[in-house]
């Protein structure tokens, strides 16, 4: 972690506090403006400190996701912050795929197994939102599979490789609790659990940006006195 990050990762961090206490008591207009606060401050953090694709498709991926963490705590908005997560996976899809096409159809396998059980499980309380549901799910189950496929892609498997799988993962566990809670049965202290499985994830895949140094996007150093190469 950089210096720079300090701040606004504190920042991010009271107002996940904020949120996790109101819970309990802070009023619903509040707590709708608190909540996209922490994932707003790392897509931020990205877009300053990563200026190649796949730091703009992982900033985009997070400020879509402050879009649907203001549209969730709306009445009625369910579908369009759904829609907003849904644009979100498919950001960060593509930030997996800038940097590996390479199929590795045998790390798709858990993922399969794991959104065709969530999505059986499901089936009986889906009605109208059978197809928005089944849609998200491939979506995020295509996400977590291109994560996994781009650990290890030049060798050696690096630790923002693993962050942004693990950050995939805890996506996939946050979103289905969520949709068990809310299609299929209660499940104790789901908002909390929910919520911390989710930032938890979008702070892993926003180190897999911040913590990867790629020659690719990395600005030449300039030295007093000297005029940088290509600029004669």
């Amino acid at each position: 972690m950089r210096p720079a990050e300090r701040g606004p990762l504190l920042a991010a961090l009271v107002a996940a506090f904020l949120y996790v206490i109101g819970l309990w008591g802070l009023p619903p207009g509040l707590l709708m403006l608190v909540k996209p606060v922490p994932v707003a401050i790392l897509a931020w953090l990205v877009f300053t400190a990563r200026p190649d694709v796949y730091g703009r498709r992982i900033g985009a991926g997070l400020a879509l996701s402050a879009v649907g963490d203001f549209l969730l705590e709306i009445e009625g908005l369910f579908v369009a912050g759904l829609l907003a997560f849904l644009v979100a996976h498919l950001a960060y899809t593509f930030a997996f795929l800038s940097n590996e096409r390479r199929l590795r159809l045998e790390r798709l396998v858990p993922f399969a197994v794991w959104i065709f059980a969530a999505r059986a499980y499901l089936q009986p309380n889906l009605y109208s939102m059978a197809v928005p549901v089944t849609v998200y799910m491939l979506a995020i189950g295509i996400m977590m599979w291109r994560a996994a496929a781009r650990v290890g892609r030049q060798g050696a498997a690096t630790p923002p490789e693993w962050s942004a799988l693990v950050g995939a993962v805890l996506f996939g566990l946050s979103d289905t609790l969520l949709a068990i809670n809310r299609f299929r049965a209660p499940v104790p202290f789901a908002d909390l659990l929910v919520i911390l499985l989710y930032w938890a994830a979008q702070y892993a895949v926003a180190r897999s940006a911040l913590d990867e140094r790629s020659p690719e996007w990395r600005r030449p150093a300039v030295h007093p006195g000297r005029v940088p190469v290509g600029r004669a």
